[in-house]
C-alpha cells in the first residue's frame, strides 16, 4: 500500500450530477481492473495540502487522519504516459467529496492511496451483464472500457433523470438501455433488471453496482435463487440511502453485537458464507 499526493490539472462538467477531475498522481500504478478504486483525502477547512495517512504493515493508519474527510472513488481513466488520473464525482447536495469536486481547480491538492478492485470475470468470458446506479456508473463505464469487443454486454444504468445520461465507449457487441428512477429520488429497480435479463449460453459475469440494501436483494436472487458460483457474478453496494440515519442506529446497538458482526470478517470461512451471515445480520436488525 502506498500512499500520494495528487494536483489537480483540469476539470470537466460530464452532466448535471458528474464533474470529471484530472489529478496528477507522479508514482502511481493501476491494477489495469475495470471497477479499480480507490480512498481519496480531502484537505480539511483552511487546509491546502492534507497530511497524508501513515502505512504500518502495509496498511493505512485509519486512526492517523480524519475519517470524516476521506472516501472512496473510482479510477476512471489511469493515463501512464501522462501520470494522470481521472476521477468521475457524482455530485450530491452536499457533503465533503461533492463540495471539493464542484470547487476543484487547477493546482488544489488531495491525499490517496494505490488503488484495488473488485471485478473479476472468469476465463474464457462470453458474455456480461452490467447493472448499476449513477454512483457506480464510473466503475461501469471503466469495465465497458476495457471489455474485448468477443464478449457481448448487457448493460442497464439507472439514471435520476435524461439528464444524467453520459457518452460512453462504443463497443461493438453492447446493448446499453438508460432508465430514469431509483439513486434516492425513488424506488430503485435494479433488483428487477438482474432478474429479467436472460442469461446466455456459455461463460458469463454479472456485476451490479449500487444502493446497499437493494443489492442484498440482487445477491440473493445470483447466489440462492439461481445458485451462481461467487465467481460468476458481484455485487457492490456504493451507497446507502438515509446514510445518516443508518449511521446513527448502527452506532446505537449493542457494543458486542458490534463486535461480532465486525469479527464475522475475521473469520477464515468461504467469503461468500460470511456475507450471506452479515447481510442476514443487518436485515434482522432492521439496517
Amino acid at each position: 500500500m502506498q500512499v500520494f499526493h495528487a494536483e489537480v490539472r483540469r476539470t470537466d462538467d460530464l452532466s448535471p450530477g458528474m464533474r470529471r477531475v484530472v489529478l496528477h498522481v507522479p508514482g502511481y500504478t493501476t491494477t489495469g481492473v475495470g471497477d479499480e478504486y480507490l480512498r481519496i483525502l480531502f484537505p480539511a477547512d483552511g487546509e491546502r495540502v492534507p497530511r497524508l495517512p501513515e502505512v504500518v504493515d502495509g496498511n493505512l493508519d485509519y486512526g492517523s487522519i480524519d475519517l470524516g474527510r476521506l472516501r472512496t472513488y473510482t479510477a476512471r481513466v489511469w493515463d501512464g504516459d501522462a501520470e494522470e488520473l481521472t476521477v468521475d464525482f457524482v455530485l450530491h447536495d452536499k457533503g465533503v467529496a461533492t463540495t471539493w469536486a464542484r470547487d476543484a481547480t487547477p493546482g488544489d491538492i488531495v491525499g490517496l492511496n494505490s488503488p484495488t478492485a473488485m471485478y473479476d470475470p472468469p476465463e474464457g468470458l462470453e458474455w456480461q451483464i452490467i447493472v448499476t446506479d449513477l454512483a457506480g456508473l464510473p466503475a461501469a463505464a471503466r469495465i465497458l472500457d476495457t471489455t474485448p469487443g468477443r464478449v457481448s454486454v448487457r448493460m442497464v444504468v439507472e439514471v435520476v433523470d435524461e439528464s444524467h445520461r453520459i457518452d460512453l465507449a462504443t463497443h461493438p457487441r453492447a446493448e446499453i438501455t438508460w432508465m430514469v428512477g431509483g439513486n434516492g429520488h425513488g424506488p430503485s429497480r435494479l433488483d428487477e433488471v438482474v432478474r429479467s435479463l436472460p442469461r446466455p449460453a456459455g461463460t458469463g459475469y454479472t456485476w451490479v453496482a449500487g444502493e446497499s440494501r437493494t443489492l442484498r436483494a440482487v445477491r440473493k436472487h445470483l447466489r440462492h435463487e439461481l445458485g451462481l458460483p461467487a465467481t460468476a457474478y458481484k455485487t457492490v453496494g456504493y451507497w446507502i440511502a438515509g446514510s445518516e440515519v443508518w449511521e446513527q442506529r448502527y452506532e446505537a446497538l449493542d457494543p458486542d453485537v458490534r463486535t461480532r458482526l465486525d469479527q464475522l470478517w475475521e473469520s477464515e470461512r468461504d467469503p461468500a458464507e460470511i456475507e450471506d451471515e452479515y447481510d442476514a445480520s443487518l436485515t434482522r436488525l432492521g439496517l
